[in-house]
Order: C-alpha cells, then structure tokens, then sequence
C-alpha cells in the first residue's frame, strides 16, 4: 500500500493489491475521517495502525461514497466509527453487499473476517458534516454506481470524487448519462485537487483537462456502441469485441 500526503492534514492511500483503489484520511481536532477503506484487511489494518500509532488519534466517522465492496469491506474494522452514507448505498449493501461479500468468501480466505456494516447515517441529495475544526460537503453524483457521493473537504478545496473520477470511467452498474452529468458537475470548480476512486492524485493543474478527456471518452463510447448495436451487434460481448478503449480517446 502506498501512502500520500496531501496537505497538512489529507492523507490518501492507495491500494498494491487491487486495482490501485484508494482511501482517504483527514485530521481533525476531534479525530479522523475515513473515507472509503481498502478491498483487503491487511492494507485497511496499515491504515488503523497508521492513525492510532502513528497519528495518535482514532477513525471518529467514516465515509462510504458507495456500496461497491472494494470501497467498504473494511468498515467493519472500525467498529466505533460512526459510518455516513448515501440512503441508497445502505440499501444497496443490505442486499447486493451481503451477496457480493458471500460470494467473495467463498473464493478468497483473505476475506473470511469481513462482514457487511450498514451505515448509521443516510442522506439523499447533500449533507454537511462538521468535525472538529473542517467541514465535508457530500453530495450525490450518481452515475458509476445509482448510490455514489463526493466529499469535499470545504477548506483545502480537496474533492474525494470516488468512483465519479476514475482513469478509465465505468458505470458498473450506473448509468452513462448520469455520469456524464456528475463529471459536468464538477467542472469549473476551484478545486486544489480530486482524488479518484482508483489511481494517481489529479492535481488542479490537470483537472480541466483531465475532466474534458474523461467527458468526450464516454461520449464517444455512447457513438461507438449506438454504431454497433446499428451494425447488428446485440450482447454486451459483442459490442465490447468491436470497440476498444483507444477508439474512445484512452490509452
């Protein structure tokens, strides 16, 4: 696991077993916020060890930006955090969460002490959390999941964008139009920095046109497949045989 600071008071990790998926952590002077852990208990555990040796404080509340398992089977081991959410994400994790974490079980002894935690606190459109002496502004930016969030941390104008920013933009079970919108949303924004839900920190420099590249790949993925569909392709193995990512603007 890779660790990096990013203020004064913003760490992010980054994960060496999955995907480079990331978790951030920022201090308060009534504790730490957690937002999102790592898929593997080991790199989750770095992470407590980090904020109570290191840091000498304890995780107070915990963020889940959405119910994908990569971003939440860790909360479990944060049994006296407070964990916040969108209303959908808990649904989401009482039904599809106990299935995929079962599932995981079964094919991994890794994750054999994770269980699913529900979420205590739920909100629809936005919440604002103040903590100490910083302020978190989460918003609902469906799109790569139906239940996932941003959280901007208010002061140091970093945006934890999770699975809304990623290298490759995915809509695993959301909708393309709504990420569309959810990456529009964030344009023209005076953030310092985005951290992804996968990958490198995208520092302000880059965002304008990292967020235009990220925006005219899913359209030209939505040109492709309306062609291939056109051309008679019809199962989603099809479309993804005659469409690679290059002929979409990424690498």
């Amino acid at each position: 696991m890779q660790r990096e600071r990013v203020t004064d008071t913003i760490h992010v990790f980054r994960s060496d077993l999955y995907v480079q998926v990331t978790a951030g952590l920022v201090m308060t002077e009534a504790g730490a916020v957690l937002i999102d852990t790592l898929l593997y208990p080991e790199e989750t555990a770095a992470i407590k060890r980090f904020v109570e040796q290191r840091l000498g404080s304890h995780v107070k509340y915990l963020i889940n930006t959405h119910h994908h398992a990569d971003h939440t089977l860790g909360t479990c081991f944060f049994p006296d955090a407070h964990v916040i959410s969108h209303r959908l994400c808990r649904e989401l994790l009482d039904t599809r969460g106990r299935d995929a974490i079962r599932s995981m079980q079964e094919s991994s002894n890794d994750l054999a002490d994770t269980q699913v935690v529900l979420p205590a606190t739920v909100f629809d459109d936005q919440m604002t959390l103040t903590v100490g002496d910083q302020t978190f502004e989460l918003t609902w930016s469906p799109g790569h999941s139906e239940d996932s969030i941003t959280c901007l941390v208010a002061d140091s104008q970093v945006l934890f964008a999770a699975d809304t920013v990623m290298p490759l933009p995915t809509f695993v079970d959301g909708n393309i139009d709504q990420l569309v919108g959810s990456i529009q949303r964030l344009q023209h924004q005076p953030y310092e920095t985005i951290i992804q839900g996968h990958g490198e920190v995208i520092l302000r420099g880059e965002l304008p046109g990292r967020l235009e590249e990220d925006l005219n790949y899913l359209s030209a993925l939505k040109t492709q497949v309306e062609r291939a569909i056109s051309n008679g392709k019809k199962s989603p193995h099809e479309i993804a045989d005659v469409i690679p990512v290059e002929a979409c603007g990424k690498e």
